[in-house]
């Protein structure tokens, strides 16, 4: 089951954490990928070689994905390497911890356009692709921090606000996307353990917190994320789209 040999994969911000995560769960099922990032050369190169080892194609792309030029050439790179996109992971993130206080404007603005821009650009870009060959998947990264049946974390309004788009903007898509043959799903992750929550995890207090609050007891890992990311690009989950799947230990049950 899931397997994607034949795939030709996009990943954003996949030099690193959940990205590199996805990227090589992805490749394990054998899809060819291209491992997008904005300055983490070497890093991407590393995850390009990992995949390259399991006997599938991969390439490094360069692109700021919130600049709509950049992605246009990205674009245009991997349908030159691969030969086509079927697959798109809207992954790219950032997370700054900032009261409201001391939130600034560019905060505001960098983070709704790397988490949430990114994704329409990306998507838009490709959809024309996907249609034209009447199949594709596009999998956004959300958050368990997105509000509605998600939950809000203290001092991210910012990153709770664009996640919370994310959802909007998965639900939206996929009305528009689903009947062209292009499912569109995104993933809510809970607290996962890459250095984005290298602070939190440092924090004794804040573990006994975190544990407290998941029943799994335990931080979940990418690879926790990346094998959600190859079930929702299979053929195995033809009819699932408009959906946000939460891998979160058991965080919004509890």
């Amino acid at each position: 089951m899931f397997n994607l040999k034949g795939k030709k994969a996009l990943v954003t911000g996949a030099s690193r954490g959940i990205g590199r995560g996805i990227a090589l769960a992805l490749a394990k099922q054998g899809a060819a990928v291209a491992v997008n990032y904005r300055s983490s050369k070497d890093k991407a190169e590393t995850v390009v070689a990992a995949i390259r080892e399991m006997g599938c194609d991969s390439l490094a792309v360069q692109a700021d994905v919130s600049q709509k030029e950049e992605v246009a050439v990205m674009i245009e790179k991997v349908m030159a390497e691969l030969g086509g996109i079927d697959i798109l992971v809207n992954n790219a993130g950032v997370a700054i911890f900032k009261s409201l206080d001391q939130l600034t404007e560019e905060d505001w603005d960098k983070t709704l356009a790397v988490n949430l821009k990114s994704q329409f650009l990306c998507t838009r870009a490709v959809a024309p692709i996907m249609e034209k060959q009447k199949w594709g998947r596009i999998i956004n990264i959300a958050s368990i921090a997105s509000g509605g049946v998600g939950v809000g974390f203290l001092n991210l309004a910012h990153y709770c606000a664009s996640k919370g788009g994310v959802v909007a903007l998965t639900e939206e898509l996929a009305l528009e996307l689903s009947p062209r043959g292009i499912n569109v799903n995104a993933i809510g992750p809970g607290v996962i353990d890459t250095d984005m929550t290298a602070a939190l995890k440092g924090d004794p207090k804040t573990m006994i917190g975190l544990m407290a609050r998941i029943p799994k007891k335990r931080l979940g890992k990418p690879t926790d994320i990346g094998a959600a990311a190859a079930f929702l690009a299979s053929e195995e989950a033809d009819y699932i789209t408009g959906t946000i799947l939460y891998v979160d230990g058991g965080w919004l049950a509890s």
